[in-house]
């Protein structure tokens, strides 16, 4: 029986991995017609333009990139995108750059700088067309002077370890950038922008999907100063950073400027469209289906076992749903490093919650990342039933020192139960999925 839920949640997890399919996501929402590109409601006759540029970056900007060529094809004058290492696609018109991320590198660096070469001489007769998907923070660094590059990756890093959340990285980056935070559509202004948006960010906020290159930005530094301030980091941040967030004069485009008049911002994917794809493959199935949140935030270990709970009252009393149950919650969590083991915020969930479920029979939890690589790992995530705990006390380890050393990725992979999906070229942040008969 748990063989069977365990073949079944990893089933409703591929749904809702398919259903976020960047080229696909793309050409539901945009399409050609005779010498109009429709997007969402908007029309743009393309005889109108003198030039069509495409850029953008994200960990599913490659795929994103092949749709918009397959509409447009030799209508577009150049481009460029950056993206994960290992992220690519065969593209004819647009440059591929692979970055570094979650931590930015110097080839992110290189192939911002060639973007922001290719939007400043834009005029107001061009088009821009961007693509943003979830990573295009880290895959496109640009820093504001007097910032390096360096001192935004030690920033990164020191905010990743802490447990940011993406909203108070994104406030950070937004205000150390000269890319983000609005600040590519104020680079392409006056040229006519439309940017396509693969959203990772819990709630969709327009403005914190990739820091919102071309988006208002309603973050301050005041935020952005308060976050440091937050998780005591005002003595170990790069001296730079901390006088860039300093001087005022640095502020962001915000709401109502002008630069924004002529910006389409578009979402053509996100992680409630996933997790809908995903109920609809466990009714599919044979589940009585439940969708519990797609705004899933917190530390991982906390919110895990919230589910656990969850799991343990289906088991119990058929509530909230009646067996058998599928219960799918979808968002980004986050792990504040306290030890020096590998894993990712969805193996370490797993990991927790496989503590408080053991022993509980017929009920399983997967969590797992959309693009298919959790933390710095080779894993999506991982999966747990009541059976995992004895399993592994079987080798003589003890899970609690796992998660105390945040070791999730070694103690699933003793047990074989590391979910493996290579990358998926998407990402719409994480899904959890709990069974239960």
């Amino acid at each position: 029986m748990a063989s069977s839920l365990r073949n079944q949640a990893r089933r409703i997890f591929q749904a809702a991995v398919r259903a976020a399919a960047p080229a696909e996501a793309v050409l539901r929402h945009v399409r050609l017609s005779r010498n109009t590109l429709i997007a969402g409601r908007k029309h743009y006759r393309l005889s109108a333009f003198r030039n069509i540029y495409v850029v953008g970056a994200g960990k599913a900007s490659a795929k994103m990139a092949q749709a918009v060529e397959r509409l447009l094809g030799k209508r577009i004058s150049g481009g460029s995108i950056n993206v994960k290492y290992g992220h690519t696609a065969k593209l004819a018109r647009i440059r591929i750059d692979e970055c570094g991320h979650p931590i930015p590198d110097s080839n992110g660096q290189a192939g911002a700088e060639r973007i922001a070469e290719i939007l400043r001489p834009a005029g107001s007769d061009d088009l821009v067309i961007c693509l943003i998907s979830g990573g295009a923070s880290a895959l496109l660094p640009l820093p504001a002077a007097p910032v390096t590059l360096g001192d935004k990756q030690e920033t990164t890093r020191l905010l990743l370890e802490s447990g940011a959340n993406i909203h108070e990285m994104n406030c950070v980056r937004k205000h150390i950038s000269e890319v983000k935070g609005g600040q590519l559509a104020k680079l392409a202004h006056p040229a006519t922008v439309l940017t396509l948006i693969l959203s990772d960010v819990v709630g969709d906020d327009l403005d914190v999907i990739g820091s919102g290159p071309t988006v208002p930005d309603r973050s301050t530094l005041a935020d952005a100063r308060n976050i440091i301030q937050k998780y005591r980091l005002e003595n170990r941040i790069p001296r730079t950073v901390a006088e860039r967030l300093g001087n005022d004069a640095a502020e962001t485009p915000k709401p109502g400027d002008p630069i924004f008049a002529k910006v389409q911002n578009l979402i053509v994917g996100s992680n409630s469209l996933a997790v809908d794809a995903a109920a609809r493959q466990a009714r599919a199935l044979g589940f009585h289906t439940l969708v519990l949140s797609t705004f899933v935030e917190g530390e991982a270990r906390q919110i895990a076992r919230v589910h656990a709970a969850i799991a343990k009252e289906l088991r119990a009393s058929g509530r909230p749903v009646k067996l058998p149950a599928c219960v799918i919650s979808g968002g980004e969590t986050t792990v504040t490093i306290r030890g020096n083991g590998l894993g990712g915020r969805n193996q370490e969930f797993a990991l927790a919650a496989a503590m408080d479920i053991a022993g509980l029979e017929d009920a399983v939890i997967l969590s797992a990342g959309t693009d298919g690589i959790d933390g710095p790992t080779d894993a999506a995530g991982a999966i747990a039933d009541g059976t995992t705990v004895a399993r592994v006390e079987a080798f003589g380890h003890h899970p609690a020192e796992f998660l105390a050393n945040n070791d999730s990725y070694h103690f699933f992979e003793s047990l074989g139960d590391l979910i493996k999906t290579g990358p998926t070229e998407t990402n719409v942040a994480d899904i959890q999925i709990i069974l239960a008969r």
